[in-house]
């Protein structure tokens, strides 16, 4: 069961998960500080900084909101209430931006210009760009643009969800003798808030303006006989979190496509102005959005930093870039014989990105058109909105395959890609379900049942894929995640077991390789670490070494700090969030807590126990946090075969630990300190890099 929270005796023992996202995206804003960096992966870092925010804003700030609201004293498990959290978050992430801004400005700007890079402030226009740039504004922007003068008839419009708009200070009366003194002009979304120059007008190979510098350019051209006296943009950050009763609900479907266009106007969490705006337009632009001064952020720049990350797209500029890479191919996959045969043999560890996420695409896509294939059952958390995975699925239902797919809907912010292809499912004869009612489905698993000859005869033999990451083809290019496909008859009978949980009625039944959530993963998990932590207090040889995004479940980090004092050595690879505090005197002098932060996201879970020798080790969809524990239908596999699990073990984990380069080790206070070591170090680590090379075709 969860860990109660909010004891007095435990708030030293747990640190903020506020904030530890926030260090999290101070190790992501480092990378696009780092000068050894390719200069348009250092952009593109600066920007992901910026869309994790977003993010962060819209569901965790929001939720801290929300608690304050309802003027809850309740202390949580790291001893703060939620307005001590808030003041303490909003302090943080006021200096992050301020950070990131400065980055941009002060090293980023420039080296990209020295590159021939440049994009044009309006005081740089030349004659020749002014024509141009004007032409562009009443050809491409005018047509589209609606400015709303603020009276009574015209009160303040809804402004969507982290669009960008404009305040405008006027003076003088229109047409109809009216004079407000303010109006709202906001930038529609078909317009591009990049615009390349033509290379002969800007004197260098890629130029470009931000849309909001045209807008300041010609907003007079709006207002016909009136004098603005000031233009200003502005972006409004809203509560992105649906609510949706799934208790309440008769169709879960049709409720949340009801709530998703209302995400666009949820309240509003955070207010972005630049820095030319007056303190009185602020403070009025914060009295339209319920704000507070601790909730707006001026920024020296433009106020959606995220924009940029079209750059890179649109540079040809390989020497600025990470070299590119082909993912290679497992060698047990002949192509003189099919993927069922192969998988016959024996069982195929993927690690992407490293390795090709193709032979999964092709399993799918091989079962829909072969004859002796009977059924595909299959989970969908994310996939994208093109996505041919569910193309072969359509594909394979109008086959007459027998089809069953477990949609979850409450998919954060891939609702409505979701919604579309549970749509198109159903309307080919496939079986669509949305999993347990109150427990998101984030297990990735697929399973194939084929109808097979042998010597003794004909039978159907089932094969698997179950992974750490989504079923989505562009992520998995861009993450770090194992995959395995099998034909173990114990484990396929595991995955249909819980196929038949998520689509039917009944009891769960014991599993015989799987760890999962809700009913066994995090009894699983306290069970191995207590037997380390038995084999330690014996004097037998004890280790722990786990891999996850996020660490944050105090039952778990109560095991470890158990288990820790009893002498179990412990190391963990968390990306992300972490609440346990690592090496305290007396409490967690046994473990070493390290992140690692580079060209690619590390997404995989991954948990190692030495189990007397025995080398346990299990792939997981979850981390250690309550909602995967109790809240989500989750899984953990093992790994049997010896050799893919060598593989596991140095490719997940060793090389994970001798990394010098992209690694960042936490102290007790939370706080993360680069391997500078490694500069040094006669030889250089780097587990991505490495891994580039070892899996190379």
């Amino acid at each position: 069961m969860p860990h109660s929270a909010g004891k007095p005796e435990d708030h030293g023992k747990y640190l903020n998960r506020e904030l530890a996202l926030l260090a999290f995206n101070r190790r992501v804003l480092a990378q696009a500080s780092d000068p050894s960096a390719p200069l348009l992966e250092r952009l593109r870092f600066l920007c992901i900084v910026s869309s994790n925010l977003d993010g962060f804003f819209e569901i965790r700030l929001a939720g801290l909101k929300e608690q304050i609201k309802l003027n809850s004293g309740e202390v949580s498990v790291d001893g703060l209430t939620a307005q001590a959290a808030y003041d303490r978050v909003s302090d943080t992430a006021h200096g992050l931006v301020a950070e990131q801004y400065a980055l941009l400005n002060g090293q980023i700007l420039p080296a990209l210009a020295a590159e021939g890079i440049r994009f044009f402030r309006r005081s740089q226009w030349n004659e020749a760009q002014f024509e141009w740039i004007r032409d562009y504004f009443f050809r491409e922007v005018m047509p589209v643009l609606t400015p709303i003068g603020l009276d009574p008839s015209h009160p303040f419009p809804r402004v969507l969800n982290k669009s960008l708009n404009f305040a405008v200070e006027l003076d003088g009366k229109d047409a109809f003798g009216r004079h407000s003194g303010t109006a709202i002009v906001q930038a529609p979304r078909v317009l591009p808030r990049l615009i390349r120059l033509p290379e002969a007008l800007c004197g260098c190979p890629y130029g470009f303006i931000f849309l909001s510098s045209i807008l300041h350019a010609f907003v007079n051209e709006l207002f016909a006989g009136m004098t603005v006296l000031g233009c200003y943009q502005f972006r409004v950050t809203r509560n992105s979190d649906l609510f949706v009763d799934e208790e309440e609900a008769k169709n879960l479907r049709i409720e949340i496509q009801g709530e998703l266009p209302q995400r666009h106007f949820g309240d509003a969490v955070r207010l972005e102005v630049a820095d030319n705006c007056p303190e009185h337009m602020a403070d009025f632009l914060l009295t339209q959005f319920s704000l507070r001064r601790s909730d707006l952020y001026c920024v020296c720049g433009p106020v959606n930093l995220a924009r940029l990350i079209e750059i890179p797209d649109q540079v040809d500029r390989p020497d600025l870039k990470f070299p590119p890479f082909t993912p290679s191919l497992p060698k047990t996959l002949d192509k003189r014989h099919g993927i069922f045969e192969a998988l016959r043999k024996n069982d195929i560890l993927l690690h992407h990105p490293y390795q090709s996420f193709l032979p999964v695409i092709a399993l799918i896509d091989q079962a829909a058109t072969d004859p002796q294939v009977v059924a595909i059952k299959m989970t969908v958390y994310r996939t994208g909105t093109d996505s041919v995975l569910m193309k072969s699925l359509l594909r394979a239902a109008r086959n007459g395959k027998e089809v069953t797919v477990v949609v979850e809907l409450m998919a954060r912010f891939d609702e409505e890609a979701n919604i579309g292809w549970a749509t198109q499912l159903e309307k080919v004869g496939a079986h669509v379900v949305y999993g347990v009612v109150g427990h998101k489905t984030h297990a990735k698993m697929l399973m194939i049942v084929r109808r097979e000859s042998d010597a003794s005869g004909s039978c159907l033999r089932r094969y698997a894929h179950l992974g750490t990451g989504n079923y989505h083809p562009r992520t998995a290019r861009l993450y770090t995640d194992f995959g395995l496909l099998t034909s173990n008859e114990a484990i396929c009978a595991d995955v249909n077991e819980i196929f038949k949980q998520l689509t039917g009625l009944g009891r769960a039944s014991a599993l015989c390789h799987l760890w999962q959530s809700p009913f066994s993963l995090h009894r699983n998990v306290i069970a191995a670490i207590e037997a380390e932590t038995d084999a330690a207090r014996n004097g037998k040889r004890a280790r722990i070494i786990a891999k996850m995004n996020a660490l944050l479940e105090p039952g778990v980090i109560d095991t470890l700090y158990a288990a820790s004092q009893a002498g179990v050595r412990i190391d963990l690879i968390v990306r992300g969030v972490c609440a346990l505090r690592p090496g305290l005197k007396g409490l967690s002098e046994n473990i070493r807590v390290r992140s690692v932060i580079g060209r690619f996201l590390e997404h995989q879970r991954i948990f190692y126990f030495y189990a007397g020798g025995e080398e346990k080790v299990l792939l997981s969809s979850a981390d250690w946090m309550e909602r995967n524990f109790f809240r989500r239908i989750e899984l953990a596999f093992p790994v049997l075969d010896k050799k893919l699990k060598r593989r596991v073990i140095h490719e997940g984990l060793r090389l994970y630990l001798a990394d010098n380069q992209q690694a960042w080790e936490m102290n007790a206070q939370g706080g993360y300190r680069p391997r500078h070591d490694g500069r040094r170090a006669k030889t250089q680590r780097s587990a991505q890099r490495e891994l580039l090379e070892l899996l190379k075709r």
